[in-house]
């Protein structure tokens, strides 16, 4: 079999390379040319799959390393009999990562503790609900919402305009246009109006959930009110303008852990051999290095909800991200390969759990609230 896949999928080689010649094409310029004597496609959120794409082609299989399926055409693929499978929750990890390590750097904006936070979470899916454990552990305060889950499965319900309501409102649902719920622009003008003058909103699911010009007259209107993007309408081509009102920005990159990444792949992988009837014979075991160990030791004085922001920016400070987003666009001649450069050379981050955490073994409080937030703690 020939195997189509975006260039920038980890281990393909290793995962791949038994089914049959692998191609790599860059996922945001693949045309339907370079699909047409492919048996499996493996893309990412950057390509377009539809009919426009694969009519006419021998492709039988579309899998995409991806949380979301929003650039995926599932009607056309059911309808063309096309397999497809997709990689949900591969990424929470680093997501949550992403989320925390911004929450990180706004308590100690305002000088305050965690638990003296209420966060708004709109979407309980893999990284919502993930979100929503690992932040009540911390004892923050949650107000959850998803119209598609029970609660006897993510816990306490609210409506939306509840969530609006919180210190943070962070966004965590796919990108739809249709049916009883669609998060498109989703939050507007007058959903903003909503929430808190000195409100900090946090999108990192898709970037037209939040109607990006709307969001950019508010905070031009309201000094208070900090924004977090990770995620932007008119990708690769963001705007400029609304990166320099937003509090941090970033690229892209929530879900861009080395952990999450290869495991997307897996997943994949699983459904190739499950739709063509083949052995799973690889795991993520065998090629997943040992984890970087960062090692980070606290004194049994330490205070606990400053030991928990040291310890959360040393597994991911999104700081630096935010920093080179914004000196790449200022040097920048060509917005769109800018956004896409810096996306493909990321240096990959581990997830959270492989770092470990030195702690005296009489410091009770501090282990609790290390092990709460998903760190490997170790006695001392």
């Amino acid at each position: 079999m020939q195997i189509v896949a975006d260039e920038n999928i980890p281990l393909l080689d290793q995962f791949f390379s038994e089914f049959g010649d692998i191609v790599r094409v860059p996922g945001r310029t693949m045309k339907a040319a370079d699909v047409a004597d492919a048996d499996i496609l493996i893309v990412r959120s950057v390509t377009q799959v539809n009919e426009q794409l694969l009519a006419g082609s021998k492709v039988k299989f579309v899998g995409t390393a991806t949380i979301g399926t929003d650039h995926i055409d599932l009607d056309y693929l059911e309808k063309a009999g096309i397999g497809f499978r997709s990689a949900p929750g591969c990424n929470a990890q680093a997501v949550v990562d992403y989320v925390l390590s911004a929450l990180s750097v706004l308590v100690d904006s305002r000088g305050i503790a965690f638990t003296e936070l209420s966060v708004g979470i709109v979407g309980l899916g893999n990284v919502g609900l993930l979100l929503r454990n690992r932040l009540e552990e911390m004892d923050v305060e949650v107000i959850g919402v998803d119209p598609f889950k029970d609660p006897e499965d993510v816990g306490v319900l609210s409506s939306f305009e509840e969530a609006l309501s919180a210190d943070v409102v962070t966004f965590h649902t796919p990108m739809t246009k249709s049916g009883d719920h669609p998060t498109w622009h989703m939050l507007n003008a007058e959903t903003l109006a909503k929430m808190k003058p000195d409100a900090c909103l946090i999108n990192a699911a898709r970037g037209a959930v939040v109607d990006n010009a709307a969001l950019l007259e508010h905070m031009k209107a309201n000094d208070d009110f900090s924004a977090i993007l990770d995620v932007w309408e008119g990708e690769p081509e963001i705007n400029t303008e609304l990166l320099d009102y937003c509090w941090l920005g970033t690229p892209h990159i929530a879900g861009y852990s080395l952990d999450g990444k290869m495991r997307g792949t897996e997943m994949v992988y699983h459904g190739v051999c499950e739709f063509f009837g083949l052995p799973i014979r690889c795991k993520l075991a065998q090629f997943l290095p040992e984890p970087g160990i960062k090692r980070v030791n606290f004194t049994e004085q330490a205070p606990v909800h400053q030991a928990l922001r040291t310890a959360i920016r040393a597994a991911y400070e999104i700081r630096v991200d935010d920093g080179v987003l914004r000196s790449a666009m200022r040097r920048s001649k060509n917005l769109r390969e800018t956004f896409d450069r810096l996306r493909k050379e990321y240096p990959l981050r581990r997830d959270t759990p492989t770092l470990r955490v030195g702690v005296p073994a009489r410091a009770h409080d501090l282990m609790d609230a290390l092990t709460s937030a998903g760190f490997d703690v170790r006695t001392k």
